[in-house]
């Protein structure tokens, strides 16, 4: 039996054709984004449960000192929102738009 499943591993779904399939996730989310969407927020909608939704409009994001602090990331800082625990002060979870 282990002759097999040697033989299927080796064949075309070995390691090598694995690393072939094309990744279609983005690239990770800059910690620096996150921090300027925390730090810039003008926007808070409350979610209930002490949660709040944090994101920045798109009038903050043309504002000198987010562009400062963000760069190119600008873009994508556009697409963020932070769910944020008012009771522990922590973040739930980041979200990013498509």
């Amino acid at each position: 039996m282990a002759s097999q499943y040697s033989k299927f591993a080796r064949g075309r779904f070995g390691a090598r054709a694995l690393a072939e399939i094309p990744s279609f996730a983005p690239p990770a989310l800059p910690g620096s984004v996150v921090d300027a969407v925390l730090r810039y927020h003008d926007e808070a909608q409350d979610q209930g449960s002490g949660r709040t939704l944090l994101r920045m409009s798109p009038k903050r994001l043309r504002t000198p000192e987010v562009k400062a602090a963000l760069g190119k990331l600008v873009p994508r800082a556009a697409n963020v929102a932070i769910l944020w625990n008012e009771t522990e002060s922590q973040i739930i979870r980041v979200l990013e738009a498509a």
